[in-house]
């Protein structure tokens, strides 16, 4: 492992399991982001640690204004340390990952995402192990961009998924290799990143994303509303991603009342594994003759919706350009895109 000797790391907390105490109504973000930062006391032989609260609440809570506020924090501080670790509610930690990979993108220095399934004040706890593992990995040499650490496995920030509601090894790496893997304190990197171009943080998302999960019959009524208040519809098809005919001919109908840029559709599959592939199939290939689709390949739902977020949040009424940058590989989203 490569570490050079009293790195600078800013712990930022944001609440979630790590730092939850028991209340009379269930678990609830109490502890601070000093008191966690006690409970793993030797990381001050190998860094300088300081913490931030940012805020202390369930991750069920989080929204996107908390993702701006991750990273405008991380801006503010960037030139002040050398890695950033954000302790995090697992529920939707996948979610802020992806956020802050759009947010923030060629940075050198590793913004590493954390959290546990059972309080840090827990004598039995996985808390203190990715608390230590995300700190050890952040001040590791070869560490870059955003990352998710837990159970040990090192993940790209949008390629995280939590898939175990509460077992330690609650999150997997979807549709790519774990970059790497952290062993008795040693930093394994199986997959290195070089960064190209200098660190460009972002400060704007449109939040009028919809997901809409398909069901089969499905009524069509909803489509005319959900287009009249949101800007983009994620549609998690069927299989490889199928659409049934009859929520194609309402999509048809309703999209004839908007411009190529004011509205986008994407469409995803509700498989976890291996990716959409919409020309398969009659039901998914006509819907891409017919409708304007993008299609999600192998990228995780979370980083899609965080992606098209970050996208229209720059304001763009150039469709061909929406199209490019939601193709274009950031931080290992997309690995299949024909």
């Amino acid at each position: 492992m490569k570490i050079t000797a009293k790195k600078k790391v800013l712990l930022i907390a944001t609440g979630g399991t790590i730092a939850s105490k028991s209340t009379p109504n269930g678990l609830a973000p109490l502890i601070t982001s000093e008191e966690i930062i006690s409970y793993v006391p030797e990381i001050q032989e190998y860094c300088q640690i300081d913490t931030l609260q940012l805020f202390n609440i369930d991750s069920t809570n989080i929204y996107y204004t908390h993702w701006l506020a991750m990273a405008q924090c991380v801006e503010a501080h960037y030139n002040q340390y050398d890695a950033f670790v954000i302790t995090h509610g697992t529920d939707t930690m996948a979610y802020t990952a992806a956020a802050l990979s759009y947010l923030i993108q060629n940075s050198v220095k590793p913004i590493v995402l954390t959290g546990a399934q059972k309080s840090i004040l827990q004598e039995i706890t996985d808390a203190r192990k990715n608390l230590h593992d995300s700190i050890r990995c952040a001040l590791d040499d070869r560490s870059r961009d955003v990352m998710l650490v837990f159970d040990g496995k090192i993940i790209a920030g949008t390629r995280a998924k939590k898939t175990a509601t509460f077992s330690y090894n609650a999150f997997s790496s979807i549709n790519f290799p774990v970059l790497g893997q952290i062993h008795d304190n040693t930093v394994v990197y199986y997959i290195q990143k070089d960064i190209c171009g200098p660190v460009r943080f972002f400060n704007r998302m449109d939040r009028k994303v919809f997901l809409l999960k398909l069901t089969p019959g499905m009524s069509t009524e909803i489509i005319p509303h959900i287009l009249s208040v949101y800007d983009c519809i994620i549609i998690e098809g069927f299989g490889v991603g199928g659409l049934p005919d009859r929520l194609r001919q309402a999509l048809l109908e309703e999209m004839q009342h908007y411009k190529a840029h004011e509205k986008i559709l994407i469409m995803a599959t509700q498989v976890t594994y291996e990716g959409s592939s919409m020309d398969t199939y009659v039901v998914g290939r006509a819907a891409r003759e017919q409708l304007p689709f993008l299609e999600t390949y192998d990228m995780t739902l979370e980083a899609v919706l965080a992606k098209i977020m970050w996208i229209l949040g720059l304001h763009m009424e150039d469709r061909k350009e929406i199209e490019r940058l939601f193709y274009k590989k950031i931080n290992y989203d997309l690995f299949r895109n024909e």
